[in-house]
């Protein structure tokens, strides 16, 4: 599956020569020259990266990267300005604000090439992160005093769904204990309720996934995304 990556740029001939340059590797691009309208989008949409001007109207790239790293899709993808004020001094305020990457104007495909290779195993990374693939298995419960047996729906390496916990709402903290991986490991993980949807699933964030725990889910999800 290809990198999905949104350009925002408020000039149409720049964006349109980035999000060329970008497609001749392999990237599946959004272009946005409305950086209110990339805000609004970092929040119903995940991207493996994102470009985006340092200078732009309503929103500039620095207010915009502030965006990305406190929402919940894309707190952690890489993120590259590009601007044409190479001076050290824009590039602290940009690293400051959360960027990952400065490369300056004007954009070659060579720089973009070298560029989007060193990004790629971040992204890589940050896609396994936030992959959630299907995962039904017996979970057992503990709110409080109270024990009782769910049913997982979807897993990843940042949460788990799940079904049947009438009773639970959105903010209560879960103690869990289910089991993964080829090699069938039992994790016992706290997790706190961040969506409650109408059908009664329950999406839950893990809080304290310990290493061995968060190996047995990557390699769970590693082996099912194989190939």
């Amino acid at each position: 599956m290809a990198l999905r990556i949104m350009v925002v740029d408020d000039e149409p001939a720049v964006l349109k020569l980035i999000k060329g340059l970008i497609e001749q590797l392999g990237c599946e691009v959004l272009a946005i020259a409305d950086s209110r309208e990339a805000a609004l989008r970092v929040n119903t949409d995940k991207f493996d990266g994102v470009l985006l001007d340092g200078n732009m109207p309503h929103l500039d790239g620095f207010a915009l990267t502030q965006k990305l790293r406190s929402s919940p899709a894309n707190s952690r993808v890489p993120i590259v300005m590009l601007t044409g004020d190479g001076d050290a001094e824009t590039m602290r305020k940009a690293f400051k604000a959360g960027i990952t990457f400065f490369l300056s104007k004007p954009v070659s495909l060579e720089r973009l090439s070298g560029l989007v290779r060193v990004m790629r195993g971040p992204m890589l990374k940050e896609r396994r992160r936030c992959a959630r693939l299907p995962y039904c298995t017996k979970v057992a419960c503990r709110s409080g005093t109270r024990e009782f047996q769910a049913q997982s729906v979807d897993i990843s390496e940042r949460g788990i769904l799940m079904e049947g916990t009438d009773g639970i709402n959105r903010g209560d903290e879960l103690g869990l204990g289910f089991v993964i991986g080829p090699a069938p490991k039992t994790v016992r993980v706290q997790a706190k309720v961040v969506r409650k949807e109408s059908s009664g699933r329950i999406g839950l964030e893990f809080i304290n996934l310990d290493a061995e725990a968060r190996l047995a889910i990557q390699n769970f999800i590693a082996g099912r995304t194989a190939g």
